[in-house]
C-alpha cells in the first residue's frame, strides 16, 4: 500500500526517507532514522518494531542486509512485511514478503533501497531508481528522495489513488538550530496530491530554516542598508540605531531567523522583505 525510497546523501553525511501511500498519514508510520546510523522504512503490513530494532542492529555495525535478515527471521509475520534499510557505507537492503499484494517487490544499490506494494507495477520502482540515479549532482538529500518519489507518483504509485506522503531526513546538527539532528521532517497526512503538497512544503522548508550560502550573503552598507531600513520601517519597524537588531526581530516574526548573518543579508531574505514592504 505504498511506496518509498531509503537512502543515503553522496557526502555519506545525511540520512533519509521519502514515502507516499494510499494510507492516512502514512509519515507516522513509514519512517525511521538516526544521525550517522542509519534508515529504514517499514511498510505494507507495517512492523513499527522493526525500526528501533534497525536502528539498534546498525548503530553496532551489523550491515543493512544482515539487518534486514534479523528482522525478518524473528517476526512470524514477515510474509505480510516489506521494509528496506540503509546503513552509513555499502548497499541498501529490501525486503518483500510473498503475500504482500501485487505488484510489490524492491531494488537496492550504493546507498539506497527502493520498494512498494499495490502499484501499478514495477515501472513505479523503475522510475524512482531513475530519478534517483540521475540526481548524484544534487547536493541536498531531502531533494533527490523527493525527486525519486515523485517519478514513481508520476509514475503510478499507489495503484489504489493518493492520500499521503512524507519527507524525512537526518544529519548531525543539521536540525533548527543546530540543536537537533533533524534536518527536515514534513508530512502531508491527507490530501489529493500528497506528493505535489510535500514539494511546496520542502519549498518553504528551505526558505524558512535552511541557513544561507555564505558566497550569496550581501554587505549592509551603503544603499542597500538604506533599502533594508526603509523596507523595515515599512513593516513596522521601530527603527533603532542597529540594524541587525531592527532585521533580527522582524525576521523572527517572519520565522526567517536561520538565514541571519550580522552585517550581511541573505537575498531570499531581502526579497521576501522586498513582497512582504506595504
Amino acid at each position: 500500500m505504498t511506496f518509498s525510497i531509503v537512502a543515503r546523501g553522496a557526502d555519506g553525511r545525511a540520512l533519509g526517507v521519502a514515502v507516499a501511500s494510499k494510507f492516512l498519514a502514512v509519515g507516522a508510520a513509514v519512517p525511521a532514522a538516526e544521525a550517522g546510523v542509519g534508515a529504514i522504512a517499514t511498510q505494507a503490513f507495517a512492523n513499527l518494531a522493526y525500526q528501533p530494532q534497525a536502528l539498534a542492529l546498525l548503530r553496532t555495525g551489523v550491515p543493512p542486509a544482515d539487518v534486514v535478515a534479523g528482522l525478518v527471521a524473528a517476526d512470524v509475520g514477515r510474509g505480510h512485511r516489506q521494509v528496506g534499510v540503509v546503513g552509513p557505507t555499502g548497499d541498501g537492503a529490501t525486503f518483500t514478503g510473498p503475500q504482500c499484494h501485487d505488484w510489490a517487490g524492491g531494488v537496492t544499490g550504493d546507498g539506497y533501497a527502493i520498494q512498494g506494494n499495490i502499484l501499478a507495477g514495477e515501472g513505479v520502482i523503475r522510475a524512482m531508481e531513475a530519478a534517483w540515479l540521475e540526481s548524484t549532482g544534487e547536493p541536498r538529500l531531502a531533494h533527490r528522495l523527493l525527486a525519486a518519489l515523485a517519478a514513481g507518483d508520476e509514475a503510478g504509485g499507489d495503484r489504489r489513488g493518493r492520500q499521503s506522503a512524507a519527507l524525512y531526513v537526518v544529519e548531525k546538527d543539521k536540525g533548527y538550530g543546530g540543536t537537533s539532528d533533524v534536518a527536515v521532517d514534513l508530512r502531508v497526512d491527507d490530501h489529493p496530491r500528497p506528493v505535489a503538497e510535500l514539494s511546496r512544503l520542502l519549498d518553504l522548508h528551505i526558505l524558512l530554516f535552511e541557513r544561507p550560502d555564505e558566497a550569496s550573503l550581501l554587505d549592509l552598507t551603503g544603499p542597500l542598508a538604506a533599502e533594508v531600513r526603509a523596507l523595515l520601517a515599512a513593516a513596522g519597524s521601530t527603527g533603532g540605531p542597529d540594524l541587525d537588531a531592527d532585521l533580527a526581530e522582524w525576521a523572527g516574526v517572519e520565522n526567517l531567523e536561520e538565514r541571519l548573518v550580522p552585517g550581511r543579508i541573505d537575498p531570499l531574505v531581502l526579497a521576501h522583505l522586498r513582497a512582504s514592504a506595504p
